[in-house]
């Protein structure tokens, strides 16, 4: 069962329209840690819940994720694919073998879980402020992975009492 490129376009996963190329940056800063670049760690771990939140969305949404499907949407090469995956079995995420498709453990089902849930909570904070919504699901994006517990509290407490 595969995915057509309409469907894999329209998930909240992709940074970058096709007809825009992605546009490397080396280090970012962050001004909660005083402007200093971002670590290997820090931007691991983003790329790290990225993927396994796009693993849960394309099982959800298809029944099954794989390699071909994650490089087409992230618009990465299989070969980082397969990079990140190894890496994320080596981390306790996923489970998978060569040309079939790859799996969830419980940990990496808590971490997409978690991820999405803070995605979730900062598209619609922002869409609430009045950013249009396709803006919203592209900033959230980049957001969810720096914003803190706190905040994160806070856009909440802010969304129940507008209900």
């Amino acid at each position: 069962m595969g995915l057509s490129y309409s469907i894999v376009c329209s998930t909240p996963f992709m940074k970058h329209s096709p007809s825009t190329p992605a546009k490397k940056q080396k280090h970012k800063s962050h001004p909660s840690r005083g402007g200093r670049p971002q670590t290997r760690e820090e931007h691991s771990q983003e790329t790290a819940q990225d993927y396994v939140e796009l693993i849960a969305h394309l099982i959800k949404e298809t029944g099954e994720a794989r390699a071909i499907d994650i490089a087409r949407v992230l618009h990465v090469s299989h070969v980082t694919v397969g990079r990140t995956v190894r890496r994320l079995q080596r981390l306790g995420l996923v489970v998978a073998q060569p040309y079939r498709s790859i799996f969830l453990t419980e940990a990496g089902r808590s971490l997409a879980e978690e991820s999405r849930a803070r995605h979730e909570i900062v598209r619609t904070f922002l869409v609430a402020l009045g950013v249009p919504p396709a803006i919203a699901e592209s900033d959230s994006e980049g957001i969810e992975h720096h914003v803190s517990k706190e905040t994160l509290n806070v856009f909440s407490k802010f969304l129940k009492k507008r209900r």
